[in-house]
């Protein structure tokens, strides 16, 4: 059985940054229903507020074992840290404006339920297993033991645009304070 929780981020490489994302921040964000785990079609481009959208490569299953070099492909490692992060800091995004918080894989959404709900979290996953927002914001990727998933990164998401993108994201298990450290810089009055 895979520990998905235990990780030494020092035997882990780590993502470069490659571009692949920079054409993002300003982008408009197209009107494109996602389904989700908590039975709902979320289109990003409707919601109102602040959304935050962390794409994660792979929802792993305690009971499966991860593709053959998963931890040496560089920035796969760390789904379940990640989420659980997001989970753990969920209130204080909330009080921070993210109005919306959002995992986002190429999975489909039967196999991310289990995650959902094995690991509790207080927010939905989203499905793009189309690959049709990926497709039309050219979301970087990467391929292995025949699937196609996301490289890791997270988008904020405001005024029906993509403000801010954190991209590479490692280690995982720390995206959720950059996010929070990000929003408390752009309070007003914030002394960053």
């Amino acid at each position: 059985m895979t520990n998905l929780l235990s990780v030494d981020w020092s035997k882990i490489p780590a993502p470069s940054d490659d571009g692949a994302a920079e054409h993002l921040i300003g982008m408009p964000v197209p009107s494109i229903p996602l389904s989700s785990t908590d039975g709902r079609s979320i289109d990003l481009a409707s919601l109102q507020g602040t959304t935050v959208v962390y794409a994660y490569p792979m929802t792993g299953r305690p009971e499966v074992p991860l593709p053959d070099g998963w931890d040496m492909l560089p920035g796969a490692r760390g789904c379940t840290p990640q989420s659980c992060a997001f989970r753990d800091h969920f209130a204080e995004l909330r009080g921070l404006g993210a109005a919306n918080l959002f995992g986002l894989s190429t999975q489909t959404t039967d196999y991310q339920k289990e995650a959902a709900e094995r690991l509790h979290l207080p927010f939905a996953l989203l499905s793009d297993s189309d690959f049709k927002l990926t497709e039309t914001l050219r979301l970087p990727t990467f391929e292995t033991a025949g699937m196609r998933l996301f490289k890791r990164l997270t988008m904020v998401i405001s005024r029906q645009k993509i403000e801010h993108v954190f991209y590479p994201v490692f280690p995982p298990d720390r995206s959720a304070t950059d996010v929070i450290d990000w929003l408390k810089a752009r309070l007003p009055n914030s002394s960053s």
